[in-house]
């Protein structure tokens, strides 16, 4: 049985201690979500033999899940403020659970596609939902510090996925990708019914009938297009998604901007902070998960490592990201975004030009030191930039921020992925066209032109870093948040 709603100062009171339990919930439903999307790239070539299909179609169930997640992310913060925030993340994790069981029964690559779009319905709305929740939760204070405990799962997840996905496809079959997930996320549900509070529903306006077609298809759009540009940006498909993604957002924003309740609220772009945040993060977004990309690629195609053996090496970067994440956290309490994000932003720049230096000769721990510097500075600066955006904002709109943050990341990521697939391209052309034969020495050539660029985007970021300025909201509590019940 519920207690009485407290008010604001009782929630203010509240330590770190105090929302263990619910952070426990939060961070196992978005783990299980993240985790699922990088463990499922090494099943690919299982999954071709298994069905016997091309890769131009069983590519969909990785596209399939990533366009759901970005159709539905604008939708996140309308609905927690019409539902309540931890209804609508129940929920979400819920459909993400029934999603797995669905996937691992399917007998088919059609099957699999749909039940994957499934998942993504559920998934795309655990990240925002839970960031929002977390930034709410946070005692005065102690902003910092408790978004980098809920950000750890957004970094170690996508280093750790590879390493559970290969050990699975390896050792048992790519069935238990999904079905690992089910005690997961029953007991992310349990936990999160019994732990979560109610945070009072806002009063909202009738739904942005416009803004809730347009968004989805916008962001889906631009989604489509930049990942069909791996395989050609003059390709019918790549013209068609990018073309439709941008009339789309055209129209979206200028809807988004004269609507008076907005799906997503394009007015917070009016704050300098915001919006100088914002540039840093879409910057970081390439660098940091560009680079997390190429990565296990290059260990693959340029080194010819196997699956599981890729995973493994990641793995220091995951232990960098998930040391350094507490602490940019409490370095942001007492010192601001600034310093921490540039340090970050600076330690991937090195990374990627120590990446850059790798000759095919060199053996594993030359790539060992610039992966942990990757995952310090991914550690560093990822949860101090969003905290820096939320504080940013209004503090009533702090769910619609995180949706417009999440959504707008899924299509730079998809960007930053799809350009440097034909960056790599292109360079080895260039290498085969100038005469060279060794197919191993020209791999290795491009894969360094390719970290290169990705120095130079890096450095771009810690340039943008040096404009952010502490937030005037961050002098106040961490979040004035709606009353919320304990249970």
């Amino acid at each position: 049985m519920s207690k009485p709603a407290v008010n604001a100062t009782a929630a203010e009171s509240m330590s770190v201690r105090d929302i263990l339990g619910p952070l426990i919930a939060i961070i196992v439903g978005l783990f299980m979500v993240i985790l699922d999307g990088t463990a499922m790239n090494v099943a690919i070539p299982t999954l071709q033999e298994d069905f016997g299909r091309g890769l131009n179609v069983v590519q969909w169930t990785v596209t399939g899940y990533a366009l759901a997640q970005a159709a539905v992310i604008p939708l996140a913060g309308w609905l927690s403020d019409r539902f309540g925030a931890k209804r609508v993340f129940l929920i979400s994790v819920a459909l993400f659970t029934i999603g797995s069981l669905l996937c691992g029964l399917a007998t088919s690559v059609e099957q699999l596609i749909v039940f994957r779009v499934l998942q993504g319905i559920g998934g795309g709305m655990v990240g925002p939902i839970a960031m929002a929740f977390t930034y709410r939760l946070a005692p005065p204070g102690k902003v910092g510090a408790v978004m980098g405990m809920m950000g750890i799962p957004i970094l170690l997840a996508p280093a750790l996925g590879p390493i559970v996905g290969g050990w699975l496809v390896e050792y048992a079959t790519w069935h238990w990708i999904f079905f690992i997930n089910l005690p997961i996320g029953v007991i992310g549900v349990l936990v999160g019914l019994r732990t979560l509070p109610n945070i009072e529903r806002q009063s909202v306006a009738a739904l942005d009938r416009l803004g809730i077609i347009l968004g989805p298809i916008a962001f889906a759009g631009l989604a489509y297009g930049v990942s069909e540009g791996a395989f050609g940006w003059t390709s019918e498909k790549t013209i068609i998604g990018i073309s439709v993604g941008i009339v789309a957002l055209i129209l979206f924003i200028i809807v988004e901007l004269k609507h008076n309740n907005p799906l997503l609220e394009l007015r917070v772009f009016k704050s300098p902070d915001f919006t100088r945040g914002i540039v840093i993060q879409w910057i970081s977004t390439v660098a940091l998960f560009g680079t997390m990309f190429m990565v296990p690629l290059f260990l693959q195609q340029g080194k010819g490592y196997e699956a599981f053996r890729t995973g493994l090496i990641m793995l220091p970067q995951a232990l960098a990201a998930g040391l350094f994440m507490p602490i940019g956290g409490r370095l942001y309490d007492k010192i601001g975004a600034r310093p921490v994000v540039v340090s970050g932003m600076i330690s991937v720049a090195v990374a990627a030009f120590l990446l850059s230096r790798v000759s095919l000769t060199d053996d594993v721990s030359s790539i060992l030191l610039p992966l942990s510097l990757l995952g310090a500075g991914m550690g560093l600066s990822m949860m101090p930039l969003n905290t820096h955006l939320m504080q940013s904002a209004p503090q009533n709109l702090v769910g619609r921020v995180t949706s417009l943050t999440n959504a707008a990341q899924q299509v730079w990521s998809s960007l930053a992925i799809a350009g440097l697939i034909t960056i790599l391209s292109s360079r080895m052309k260039s290498y085969m066209s100038e005469g060279a034969t060794d197919m191993a020495a020209v791999g290795t050539k491009a894969f360094n032109d390719t970290f290169f660029i990705l120095v130079g985007i890096a450095s771009v970021g810690v340039l943008v870093a040096l404009f952010l300025k502490k937030p005037k909201n961050a002098s106040q509590p961490a979040a004035e948040p709606a009353p919320m019940a304990m249970h």
